[in-house]
């Protein structure tokens, strides 16, 4: 039995699909990344596995039990995202301090550790805080909050690239310390390529690709060169797309290397998540 079960989900917004019959299977304690362009539908998944959307069609199970109105089940997620949860006229501290009544586990002396890391001031108001010190402090809350599940929904919003650097080695440090389930749903894929197991890739409403990373990325490859010589290569490849550049060309092929038919002056190198993310979802369409 899958940890998180994601059964023929659909969700309808009036004659708008936002879902379309999503099935996935989560494992316990690994990280995945979901992904999609703008509209395609991630936040409105994440928000059905938190019982704030109720779905048109499907169901959402927590080893066996729907998240439908289960407050036993929803307590073991937390959710991070743009939206503000809490009063505005509440400090910092005193977030941490309630946060701890809805979370049991909830570690405040952790939450004061992160914030002296980060450089929060935990007597400032919500309402007083930046764009990345908004982001910083939801962060803080959702690893401190010791869920089972975390959902984080545009972490990075706001963060500078010191933030950023920071964040992604304390949730590895606290994963290895701690292991959960986590999905990061996130538009800068090359910031979190290294730290995601599985990715999920979200279009127009559909599930378009569901693998780990390295399976993804050692499914295909790059090939550059002249671009008559990447062109006359290609024919008759898997390309996913292409980048020119003046006279040179690279081609992103999803298909296995023979590496004895590959001419001379061209050169191979591994496949980036990013550009593979940009090119399935300019490329394919959802079926």
């Amino acid at each position: 039995m899958a940890f998180i079960d994601i059964r023929n989900l659909t969700k309808k917004f009036g004659a708008t699909t936002a879902l379309c019959k999503i099935n996935l299977r989560l494992e316990k304690n690994k990280i995945y990344g979901l992904l999609g362009r703008n509209g395609a539908g991630k936040t409105t998944l994440l928000n059905i596995m938190t019982n704030k959307l109720i779905p048109t069609e499907g169901e959402v199970l927590i080893e066996g039990q729907c998240v439908k109105e289960n407050d036993a089940v929803l307590s073991r997620i937390y959710c991070m995202n743009e939206k503000k949860l809490y009063p505005e006229s509440l400090t910092v501290n005193e977030v941490f301090y309630w946060s701890q009544k809805f979370y049991s586990s909830f570690d405040q002396a952790y939450a004061a550790e992160l914030s002296q890391l980060f450089g929060l001031k935990t007597r400032k108001k919500i309402s007083e805080l930046s764009t990345g010190y908004s982001s910083v402090f939801k962060i803080i809350v959702a690893l401190a909050s010791n869920a089972e599940i975390i959902l984080l929904d545009e972490p990075i919003l706001g963060l500078d690239a010191n933030h950023r650097d920071l964040f992604y080695k304390e949730l590895l440090k606290n994963y290895s310390i701690n292991p959960r389930t986590i999905v990061i749903s996130t538009h800068l894929i090359e910031e979190v390529s290294d730290i995601i197991e599985e990715v999920i890739i979200i279009s127009k409403g559909k599930t378009l690709l569901f693998d780990t990373v390295e399976n993804l990325l050692s499914q295909g490859y790059t090939v550059s060169g002249s671009s008559t010589a990447v062109e006359n290569y290609i024919a008759g490849k898997n390309v996913l797309g292409v980048d020119s550049l003046g006279g040179l060309k690279s081609a992103y092929i999803l298909d296995q290397l023979n590496r004895a038919e590959l001419p001379e002056g061209l050169e191979i190198s591994k496949l980036d998540l990013q550009k593979l993310f940009v090119h399935l979802t300019n490329s394919k369409e959802v079926v």
